[in-house]
């Protein structure tokens, strides 16, 4: 099969371009957020808990905050950007141009971690006003950034083909991910819970993911670095399953 990298090219930087169209809501708006995060959980809470397994909690907070962010940003971004052409009925033009299933894919999905991994290293970049940030394992951190993005890139690229109007769009952005985030251990250590909430966490896929990512900056997670890193690869490859069927099928792709 002969590539289209031009195409590729094309459709992701088109992609990118909204970004720019709408850097305050893009750029801006997440940096104001953490900065409130920052207000109240570093202050309100901070004040009552110094240490998190002897890690400050502000610089504790700083990997769940941009976790927050990047899994939202992901599936916000990917979703919007598939369901829109299916919306004014142009997908019609995507699907019958030069491009394979793949390509379309790698054209918006990377446009959609791009613009996460980006945004994510803003906060970064924010947080360091606020608290000393530390770093352990720096190449580690940029892969789980960019892994993470991609996942929930994937996974917001299946809720946009999914979704026949706005309703739907925002339903499992707002009920389901950023729930699972706040409740995947962000904020806090799982093993400060009761045993048994501790063990009911273990179900929440968001808590690899955090973990994982928060090992990159502090040396320690809740669950071992491995485990992280196979719940996110086998989360991209469950993503990529369904994909690979969507556009086998054409589900709410083609009349």
């Amino acid at each position: 099969m002969r590539l289209n990298p031009r195409g590729v090219w094309a459709l992701y930087r088109y992609e990118l371009s909204r970004t720019v169209r709408t850097i305050w809501q893009s750029v801006a708006t997440p940096v104001i957020t953490t900065a409130l995060y920052f207000i109240v959980f570093g202050g309100a809470i901070g004040s009552r808990i110094h240490e998190v397994d002897g890690v400050s909690y502000g610089a504790f907070i700083v990997p769940g905050l941009i976790m927050l962010s990047l899994l939202t940003q992901s599936v916000s971004n990917a979703s919007i950007g598939i369901f829109f052409p299916k919306f004014s009925g142009t997908i019609f033009e995507i699907l019958s141009a030069p491009l394979s299933a793949l390509e379309a894919v790698t054209a918006y999905v990377g446009a959609a971690a791009t613009k996460s991994v980006v945004i994510g290293l803003i906060i970064l970049a924010t947080a360091t006003l606020f608290v000393e940030v530390r770093i352990d394992h720096p190449l580690s951190m940029i892969a789980f950034l960019i892994l993470t993005s991609i996942a929930f890139s994937l996974f917001g690229f299946i809720i946009g083909v999914w979704a026949k109007n706005f309703e739907q769009l925002a339903i499992i952005p707002s009920l389901i991910v950023t729930p699972l985030t706040f409740l995947g251990g962000a904020f806090y250590s799982i093993d400060m819970l009761p045993p048994f909430w501790r063990t009911a966490s273990l179900f929440n896929p968001v808590v690899y993911l955090v973990s994982g990512f928060r090992w990159s900056f502090v040396g320690r997670g809740d669950v071992g670095v491995a485990t992280s890193l196979g719940f996110t690869a086998l989360f991209i490859v469950a993503c990529l399953a369904i994909l690979v069927w969507i556009f086998r099928t054409g589900w709410r792709l083609k009349p």
